[in-house]
Order: C-alpha cells, then sequence, then structure tokens
C-alpha cells in the first residue's frame, strides 16, 4: 500500500540532507521530482499541479524553524498537504440507529465482502461499548452469479443476519428487504446492490429507484483503487446518477500507486471512511487522512497499529506476556505467545508498512520472506517440545534436541538458531522491563 509513493518521497527528501536553507533552486528541484511521481501514480494532471502550487507558495514563504533543518521544513509542509488534500483529520465513522446502509459500485469492486466487512465493524464496535447490534444483511444484486450466496455465506461468518428476497426484481426485492428490516426491528440494514462491469443507465436508474423508496441514511460508494484515475470518473458517474454520502477504496494491499486515495476527496468533496486492505473479514482500516500523509511520507503509522493490536490481541494475553516480561520469568513459552501476538496482526512485509523509517526501497522482499519462514519453523520447534523444556530450555541437551527436530520437521541447527534468537530477546525483554513500560506498548 502506497510503496510506489513512499519510495519516491523518500527519495526527495534524502536530497535536502545537508542543505542550508530552503531556497528556490532546491524547492523547484524538489517539486519537479513531486510532480513526476504524483504523475505516475495516476492522480490527474489539473490535481497535481493545485498541489504543487500549494507546496510550493508555502514553502518559500516559510522561515526554517530553529529545531528543525530545511529538509524536515519541507517535509512538514508536504505533509499538511497532503492530509489536507485527502480530507484533513477525516470524518468519524459513525451510523445512527436505525439506518439502512446502501453499498454501491461496481462489479469486481470487492462491493460484496466490502458490505460484510463494514457488518462486522458495527458489530465489533458495539461489542467494545458492551453492547450488542442487531444487523441485517441483504443482496439485490441479481448480475453477478452466486453474489447473493457469497454474502449469506459472510453472514454466517460474522454470525449477522441474512434474508434472501423471494421477489427477483431488483426494486420490488429491495421493497421486500426493507419491510422485513422494519417488521424485525433490526438496527442496520446492509444492502448489497447490484453491480455491473461498467456504468450503464439500467443500473443508475435501478438505483434511483431503490434510493427513493428506501431512503437510506448512508450511501456508500466501493471503489477499487487500481483502476486509478478511472475509479474518479467512476465516482462521479455514481454521484451524478444516485449520489453518495462517502467511499470506500479497496485493494489497497495490491500494487496500487495511490493515486485515487490522493486525489479522491480533493475532486470529489466527499470523504473516504475506510480502505480494504486484504481479503479477509476484518482487513477493513478506518481512513485517517493525516496518518496516511505519514505513512506516504517514509514516517510510518504506528497510531493505526497499535489500534490494530488492540483489537487483534486479547487483553488478558497482553497482561500475560507483560506480566512474564516483568518478573523476569521470560520463557520459551512466552517467546511463542509473543511470535503469536505479532503474527496476528499480518505479515511481516504488511507489518512493515507501518514502521517508522521503512523505506519500500531498501527492504529486501528475500529477506522478509525469510523471516516469514523463520517464525514457521520457531513455532513449529516450540510445538514439539515438552512444557518442561518450554520453561526451563536449559534442559536441553543434544538428544532432547534430535528428538525435537525430528518432531517438527527441522534440523538441530534451527533449535540452536532459535535458542539464540530467545536469548536476545529475553535480553531485550530486560532492557524493556528496566527502563520502560511494557504495558504501554499495546496503548
Amino acid at each position: 500500500m502506497f510503496n510506489f509513493l513512499t519510495q519516491k518521497f523518500t527519495s526527495i527528501f534524502s536530497r535536502f540532507n545537508g542543505k542550508g536553507q530552503i531556497t528556490q533552486a532546491n524547492i523547484d528541484d524538489a517539486l519537479q521530482q513531486v510532480n513526476d511521481a504524483l504523475l505516475e501514480a495516476d492522480v490527474p494532471y489539473d490535481l497535481v499541479k493545485t498541489f504543487i502550487d500549494q507546496v510550493k507558495n508555502e514553502a518559500l514563504g516559510k522561515q526554517v524553524i530553529k529545531s528543525l533543518n530545511p529538509g524536515q521544513q519541507f517535509i512538514k509542509i508536504v505533509h499538511d498537504r497532503l492530509s489536507e488534500f485527502m480530507g484533513g483529520q477525516g470524518a468519524t465513522v459513525s451510523f445512527q440507529i436505525p439506518s439502512v446502509i446502501m453499498v454501491l459500485g461496481l462489479q469486481g469492486s470487492g462491493k460484496t465482502t466490502t458490505t460484510a466487512k463494514i457488518a462486522n465493524f458495527l458489530k465489533d464496535a458495539a461489542v467494545k461499548k458492551g453492547k450488542t447490534r442487531n444487523i441485517l444483511m441483504a443482496s439485490v444484486d441479481f448480475y453477478r452469479p452466486a453474489a447473493i450466496d457469497q454474502l449469506e455465506v459472510l453472514s454466517k461468518q460474522i454470525d449477522v443476519s441474512f434474508y434472501r428476497a423471494k421477489n427477483n426484481d431488483v426494486v420490488k426485492a429491495a421493497n421486500e428487504i426493507y419491510e422485513y428490516f422494519k417488521q424485525n426491528q433490526f438496527e442496520y440494514l446492509m444492502l448489497d446492490t447490484a453491480g455491473r462491469l461498467h456504468i450503464d443507465s439500467k443500473m443508475l436508474e435501478e438505483l434511483r429507484q431503490i434510493d427513493s423508496k428506501l431512503n437510506p441514511k448512508y450511501k456508500i460508494l466501493v471503489l477499487d483503487s487500481m483502476t486509478g484515475q478511472e475509479s474518479l470518473k467512476v465516482a462521479q458517474a455514481f454521484e451524478q446518477g444516485v449520489g453518495f454520502n462517502s467511499a470506500i477504496l479497496t485493494k489497497m494491499d495490491s500494487d496500487t500507486r495511490a493515486g485515487a486515495a490522493f486525489a479522491f476527496r480533493y475532486a470529489l468533496k466527499k470523504p473516504i471512511i475506510f480502505i480494504g486492505s486484504g481479503e479477509k473479514i476484518d482487513d477493513l482500516e478506518q481512513f485517517y487522512p493525516d496518518r496516511m500523509a505519514t505513512r506516504i511520507l517514509g514516517m510510518g503509522d504506528v497510531l493505526t497499529l497499535i489500534e490494530k493490536a488492540e483489537k487483534t490481541i486479547k487483553q488478558s494475553e497482553q497482561d500475560d506476556l507483560a506480566k512474564a516480561i516483568s518478573s523476569g520469568k521470560f520463557n520459551l513459552q512466552d517467546f511463542a505467545n509473543q511470535i503469536d501476538m505479532v503474527s496476528k496482526l499480518g505479515s511481516l512485509s504488511k507489518l512493515a508498512q507501518y514502521m517508522p523509517g521503512m523505506d519500500p526501497s531498501k527492504v529486501n522482499p528475500d529477506m522478509l520472506q525469510k523471516g516469514e519462514v523463520e517464525i514457521k519453523k520457531f513455532k513449529a520447534i516450540i510445538s514439539s517440545m515438552t512444557m518442561k523444556e518450554r520453561v526451563f530450555p536449559r534442559v536441553l541437551d543434544v538428544s532432547r534436541k534430535q528428538r525435537i527436530a525430528k518432531g517438527s520437521g527441522t534440523n538441530v541447527s534451527d533449535i540452536n538458531y532459535l535458542l539464540e534468537k530467545f536469548e536476545q530477546s529475553k535480553q531485550f525483554a530486560k532492557l524493556f522491563n528496566k527502563y520502560g513500560n511494557f504495558k504501554n506498548f499495546f496503548k
């Protein structure tokens, strides 16, 4: 996600190292490269020009803050303008009760899966507050084979209600679903609407009729971020044809160059509320423009990583690991738990995107892959140990190691490497316990 722009911007800003001041010459040089990077990212030319003019006017009128070098000053200006272009502080994601939430989009955009992701988000948000939500999912997408079946499967996966309309006419089916929603007093109706491979007048007319009869409080447009500038044209067509409140960009885990995310808010004057970053039901991130600007500039996004940890890892697991470290009794079982906790957050390549200073151009994919393989080996090795061996690894003699290697499909050298990494982790834990509060690591 955004790796292309991050690589470009990191390279551009490195040119400011050693510069004594921000001058017309070095600003022009940097802005030309920013201009080229945005055009290569498939941002429309007129929006690129507007962005460049804003940055240039502010940069040349700025006095360098004493505590910052010129490069940092320029980066701050670019960051602020990036954030502003993408929506500033971003929209607060909340939905009134009761609400009909109408999900729009073309076939192939991930519309059906995203419908379930939103329902899952609403359900999880309620659980955090000690509440439950009575959610109904339904579909009137009769044009894509198995679309309705797919939504039914997803409803079971996230444990929310599903209704299959008996009528095969799109508008009549929508009315039938709406009546079921009202009669059974659901709090939310997540309605997956009919899509096409491209915009056509019949689709828009059907959507207008559904909109008129159901009067949904929220209309969310799902856009495929890989389509670049084309996604903006799709959004404009939906806005003119039926209207919508906000958007979700999908496939942000792909090789997209992020032009759609950069340009959408400024071009459409509509907020992006979520981004889809994978196929799993919880691969949905709330979109924060200021955080995304930080990520694009290679500064990471620690806040989102912390929120992901809080959502994914149980509080009891965090507390148990914190207790093991603070007590000084960190063992191989704790080490395995630590690995599991990190694995729950995603692959190493995915986590790298959130970490400050992780320039994509300098992160070797082979090394990340090697790390993934090592993690799998470590899990297999520890799983082949007895509890005594996990708690007291000093008992691991040659014969025990040979038995474990055979049971885990590894070599004794792999076990020795694991023990080496474990010792390093123990030393880190001691330092962390001495100089910092581990429990704050996830807060």
